[in-house]
């Protein structure tokens, strides 16, 4: 249920979808509920099978700012956010992983200017194994460098490249004004379970968003290996890609925003012939494998895709390609360091 304590002028709702987050969701709340501009912090339990619900509880701070709402029947992150989108009125609001955290000052920097509808930050991306006592967690003083993206940049940002660290834009966790999500009817696709941050800001600056990014980090995101948004289902990888194709119906796109379009679909269509033939392979074997390769377009992701993986795993095996490592720490966008903090 919300929450009645008054709204500031710039009061944020921070929403915290769960599921199975007993372990981590203690400090999410903790960060959350330190910042001043925090109105109201609302946690969906979307059906978790562990006392997730009852952590959140007892993460409470008497404030009477956190709401905990319990799902039935899991639904996916997008359904969570929405029903916690409907369950608050505060005129900000800020998407934060169960398993994230938020560092000190970081709404302050944000709300410096109030030229956006969309504002994102830096993220400070921490390796599990490493991350100790995150509530001393800081970032280095990176200048702002405040820009605004455009749709081309915002699309050619979320496509990943082998060999290289993942740090698609659709990362990003931005505070979001309700007016404009309102004003347009935006809602997070609740047919998505993988890209779902990246389809509603990739609607929402089709539709007009100023979506600024500054380089100062004020979101910390924990690199875990047994994270849900790691893992994903070969049918959420078709349902991305077809998301895309839906983008492509916006009448007022101009053409070079369309061709960015076509160019994120086909990659991650790509991907998604490429799992769906190893799944056709194991379930069925290799004839109705084949026999899947060679229908519609599918024969030349797939072929590349194999003949990338298998060079990649000798490359390793003979030294001449180290296995991809995760450094400690590591920054969404490069940043400079700022000369006056």
């Amino acid at each position: 249920m919300p929450v009645t304590t008054p709204m500031p002028s710039q009061g944020v709702c921070v929403i915290i979808a769960a599921r199975n987050a007993a372990r981590t969701i203690p400090v999410a709340i903790a960060s959350a509920l330190r910042e001043p501009e925090v109105a109201e912090v609302v946690v969906v339990d979307d059906a978790s099978t562990d006392d997730t619900r009852d952590v959140a509880l007892a993460a409470d701070d008497g404030s009477g700012r956190l709401a905990v709402i319990r799902l039935d029947v899991n639904r996916g992150p997008s359904s969570a956010r929405n029903a916690a989108i409907r369950a608050s009125r505060s005129p900000f609001i800020s998407i934060l992983d169960a398993d994230d955290f938020f560092l000190e000052g970081r709404f302050r920097r944000l709300f410096a200017s109030a030229d956006w509808d969309f504002a994102a930050d830096n993220i400070m991306l921490i390796r599990d194994d490493t991350a100790t006592d995150l509530a001393k967690v800081a970032a280095p003083p990176f200048a702002a460098d405040p820009e605004f993206l455009d749709f081309e940049r915002f699309i050619d940002g979320n496509i990943t490249r082998r060999r290289v660290l993942r740090g698609e834009l659709g990362f990003l966790k931005p505070v979001i004004s309700r007016a404009f999500l309102k004003r347009h009817r935006l809602t997070y696709d609740e047919n998505l379970r993988l890209g779902e941050d990246y389809e509603l800001y990739a609607r929402a600056v089709a539709c007009g968003a100023r979506f600024k990014i500054i380089k100062s980090c004020g979101y910390g995101a924990i690199v875990r290996a047994d994270s849900l948004s790691g893992r994903h289902r070969t049918l959420d990888l078709k349902r991305l890609a077809d998301a895309d194709l839906a983008l492509l119906q916006i009448d007022s796109l101009p053409e070079r925003s369309k061709a960015a379009l076509r160019r994120h679909e086909r990659h991650v269509r790509d991907k998604y012939r490429l799992r769906n033939f190893l799944d056709v392979k194991a379930e069925r074997g290799l004839a109705s494998a084949a026999a899947y390769a060679f229908s519609q377009s599918n024969l030349i992701p797939i072929v590349r895709g194999v003949a990338t993986d298998k060079l990649d795993a000798l490359f390793r095996r003979t030294g001449i390609a180290a296995r991809q490592q995760i450094p400690p720490m590591r920054f969404l966008m490069a940043a400079t360091n700022a000369v006056n903090e």
